[in-house]
């Protein structure tokens, strides 16, 4: 799993140690994704099924892609479609995608990038792997998550953010057993480089087997772990969980991870999400490419979207 890293953690800013007052956040449920396809037809595993809504605010949706293998000729995008009413995040792992939207944005995201995409009051896009990786085949790893916008903000200006792998905050434990990768809003006073409407934090957490690693959490957000590969244990109250497992934190300070002893023999850490973000309360009424308040805003959308006014597709486009 190729995000960024460094060879000595040790050289890293360390995280603050919980004070004697400050409590862990409990563990109310771990959820298993169950396997489906997405776009073309790439596997995805649906992070968010079975969770209810209100715990998941200010997030709608989250596929982990792959981890999948492909061989010559098999890798597999997504068509142009349109997006109305919240931003995608795109963390790429391994492998490549290309992404190309209706106000020119654009661009590669491999190996640690991530590209924010703010739909707001409408865009057209695509993703799809280079010609190059559709010929040769090869891994392919990624997140995509949806990040609600209050209403407000749905008919925000769309944009287009392209974060490169090196321009996230690299930090680590006291014991340097573990990287803490912060790719938007801030953890333990450390900015990411992701420029959110919705104040949230998104953390890719990489622990040695045997680590430990405690997240100070900021009192207001939801908090969610997401376990890409390996397996270990969540909160203060050690809750098993594995590969494709989503834990519910609540309350308290802090997150608590600790890694098991021993991964399998094709992982070499345990791998986790975090996420979190400031609850925007609100209805939500959500189906396909649309995440609007009502079901007259969602009907507008498809209306408007029919009509053209979410955006052309460009003269020359992938």
């Amino acid at each position: 799993m190729p995000a960024i890293t460094v060879e000595n953690p040790l050289e890293l800013p360390r995280l603050s140690v919980p004070g004697v007052i400050d409590r862990p956040r409990r563990v109310v449920s771990v959820t298993t994704a169950p396997r489906g396809l997405e776009g073309e037809g790439f596997p995805v595993y649906r992070a968010f099924a079975g969770v209810d809504l209100a715990a998941l605010d200010p997030f709608v949706h989250m596929d982990q892609m792959g981890e999948v293998d492909y061989g010559p000729g098999e890798p597999k995008g997504t068509p142009w479609h349109p997006h109305r009413g919240f931003e995608t995040v795109t963390y790429m792992m391994e492998g490549t995608f290309l992404h190309q939207d209706s106000i020119g944005g654009g661009g590669v995201i491999e190996d640690g990038a991530t590209q924010w995409m703010t739909a707001g009051a409408g865009i057209l896009h695509i993703e799809r792997p280079p010609d190059a990786l559709i010929d040769s085949g090869g891994l392919f790893h990624g997140i995509q998550l949806w990040v609600n916008l209050p209403s407000r903000l749905k008919m925000t200006a769309p944009r287009y953010q392209d974060i490169g792998a090196r321009a996230v905050s690299l930090l680590t434990n006291a014991q340097g057993d573990a990287v803490v990768r912060v790719i938007a809003g801030a953890l333990d006073g450390h900015d990411g480089p992701g420029v959110t409407h919705t104040p949230i934090t998104l953390v890719h957490v990489s622990l040695m087997p045997g680590a430990r690693v405690e997240l100070p959490w900021s009192s207001g957000y939801n908090a969610l772990t997401y376990v890409l590969a390996g397996r270990g244990t969540v909160g203060a109250d050690h809750h098993a969980i594995r590969e494709h497992q989503l834990a519910v934190h609540v309350d308290g300070d802090y997150l608590s991870l600790t890694a098991a002893d021993h991964q399998d023999s094709r992982t070499t850490a345990f791998e986790v999400l975090v996420l979190g973000g400031q609850p925007i309360r609100e209805p939500v009424a959500a189906y396909g490419p649309f995440v609007m308040n009502t079901r007259d805003e969602l009907q507008q959308a498809f209306d408007d979207y029919q009509a053209g006014r979410l955006g052309q597709i460009p003269a020359q486009h992938i």
